[in-house]
């Protein structure tokens, strides 16, 4: 027999947990038919001796429903080894639309999940109407697997109108939602998703339509989804401590459809670490027969600040100015004393957000780019007002601020960082919470992967390869009940990542104006990863997008089953 591919000499981390062990991969028509010693020849050979050969790593959350019709790889997921992405997540979707409804999404998914709408409007025309219509515009056109959940307040927007803001729903409306929801899943929904989150705002300034639903309609909607095999759901019921009736309102849900929920996401943003209070979600849900997780960011959150030299006159002037003109001018001790004291003297903006520089990193930067500004004052022996001078106004450089997710008081400290992963490999958690193509222009967290195997893996020893690989690839997996995906083993999709375990790791993110209509969006490219593969056919190879499009949309009953005893 002739296969069409063999990755050659590799050590194979399997997904499952098992120790990773050398091995060739053998690939034809799209799945995997031998791990172990191949004999068999060989259409193309990739030798991967001294590399690690993995499943391709899924994303649980993200947000790339309208990003896959411009950009059919989902960029920059795959560079970091994603070859699965799961969208449609808190309650916003693209599809179905109601006659005249395109416009009032647009401009929510443009409030509430930060997308660009000059992007959103200068791309493919939005002319579908029902999910399954919609879905068909991917089939056949992305390099990504993709699979969709349908969103409660698109739903509810086509069923109530405007009054989907502020109403409570009727029994005859509530039994129309349910209907679109199970129309959307049999044209291949992989489930529902829904937010209570209370800052969620649409582009008129109202509350989402989600926020206006009753329990009982919540309740309804999912236990729809329990009629289909291989559904979920999603929820996200607040920001911060979960109230014991939200608790209860995620338990009944999973219940109702005899379906895991995962909410979205634990410790977010929170001033004290309430994550414990938070996991209880998840037994409550147990003590009722019923399964709820959480989704945990595996990282730090990195959010871009905005002009941090906004309303400092001295400081614009000189911003205006060409790269030369920049740095003759901050040489001059006059004019650098007038900066300084414009900076020292400002109560809020730039001093005040540098002022703890362990939590603030340099981007954009040539030099400087990823690291924090106390790096860069430790290694010029300035302070921070040398830094915003020399480097941010010089180098017209941007700022991001990190905001340590789980244990914020850890910071990112070693024991903030090893108390964060202890937080991972809790069984009611779940590793996700991307949110890949939403807040573009704020944070680029579509590269955790890399950062989990170079810093978390290699660099700080806190996770086994073993462990990290199987908490993105195997886990999301069987929460989804993804068929013949996450593991290497025979039978699978030959969806597999190649990469250089003592190189890997994410390059920091850079503003980029690449959307339709020059929309910003902050993209991280990756270092050591050599091959991505889905359905055996390359997407990506040494960091660059090849524009193969072999990835499937995954439809819930026939690439999804329902999953027994997670």
């Amino acid at each position: 027999m002739t296969v069409d591919l063999v990755l050659r000499g590799g050590t194979v981390v399997d997904g499952t947990g098992a120790p990773g062990r050398v091995a060739d991969v053998a690939v034809h028509h799209g799945r995997i038919v031998a791990v172990g010693e191949v004999t068999d020849d060989a259409t193309e050979t990739i030798e991967v001796t001294g590399r690690v050969v993995a499943p391709g790593f899924i994303d649980l959350h993200t947000h790339y429903d309208a990003q896959l019709l411009w950009d059919p790889a989902a960029t920059p997921s795959p560079l970091h080894g994603v070859t699965t992405v799961l969208g449609g997540n808190c309650g916003f979707t693209i599809a179905p639309l109601a006659p005249g409804d395109a416009a009032y999404i647009r401009q929510m998914m443009a409030v509430v999940e930060g997308m660009p709408l000059a992007s959103l409007e200068a791309g493919p025309a939005w002319d579908w109407h029902d999910f399954g219509e919609w879905l068909d515009r991917l089939d056949g056109a992305i390099a990504v697997n993709a699979g969709f959940l349908v969103g409660h307040s698109t739903i509810r927007r086509a069923v109530m109108g405007d009054a989907a803001v502020t109403d409570a729903a009727s029994p005859e409306q509530i039994d129309a939602m349910v209907a679109e929801v199970h129309r959307a899943v049999e044209a291949g929904a992989l489930g529902f998703s829904s937010s209570w989150g209370e800052a969620h705002r649409d582009g008129d300034g109202h509350h989402v339509p989600s926020l206006a639903a009753t329990a009982d309609e919540l309740i309804a909607l999912a236990a729809a989804v329990g009629d289909h095999p291989g559904t979920t759901l999603e929820f996200i019921p607040c920001v911060g401590e979960i109230p014991e009736d939200r608790m209860a309102l995620m338990a009944d849900m999973a219940a109702a459809a005899d379906r895991p929920l995962n909410w979205n996401l634990l410790g977010s943003l929170s001033p004290v670490e309430i994550y414990e209070q938070q996991l209880a979600a998840s037994d409550v849900a147990t003590a009722r027969g019923a399964e709820v997780v959480a989704l945990a960011l595996p990282d730090v959150m990195r959010l871009r600040m905005g002009p941090v030299l906004d309303g400092l006159p001295a400081f614009a002037e000189i911003a205006a100015l060409p790269a030369d003109e920049r740095r003759r001018s901050v040489a001059d001790p006059a004019t650098r004393a007038g900066l300084r004291d414009a900076a020292e003297r400002a109560t809020r903006g730039p001093l005040a957000a540098v002022a703890d520089g362990a939590l603030v990193e340099v981007a954009e930067s040539e030099q400087w780019g990823g690291h924090t500004v106390a790096a860069v004052m430790a290694a010029t022996g300035g302070d921070a007002v040398d830094v915003l001078i020399d480097v941010v106004l010089v180098e017209g450089a941007a700022l991001t601020m990190v905001l340590p997710t789980l244990v914020p008081s850890l910071g990112g400290t070693d024991e903030g960082w090893a108390a964060r992963v202890a937080v991972w490999k809790d069984p009611r958690v779940r590793l996700g919470g991307s949110d890949a193509g939403a807040h573009a222009d704020m944070m680029c967290h579509a590269n955790y992967p890399t950062v989990v195997l170079g810093e978390v893996v290699r660099d700080r020893g806190l996770l086994s390869l073993e462990d990290a690989v199987r908490m993105m690839t195997d886990e999301p997996a069987r929460l989804y009940g993804l068929v013949d995906r996450g593991r290497i083993e025979v039978g699978a999709h030959a969806d597999l990542v190649v990469f250089d375990p003592t190189k890997v790791a994410s390059a920091p993110a850079q503003a980029r104006h690449d959307l339709p209509a020059d929309g910003l969006r902050l993209y991280a490219e990756a270092v050591g990863v050599d091959h991505v593969l889905v359905a055996g056919t390359e997407i990506v190879r040494h960091g660059e997008v090849t524009g193969s499009r072999p990835g499937t949309v995954l439809r819930s009953g026939v690439d999804t089953t329902t999953e027994v005893n997670q």
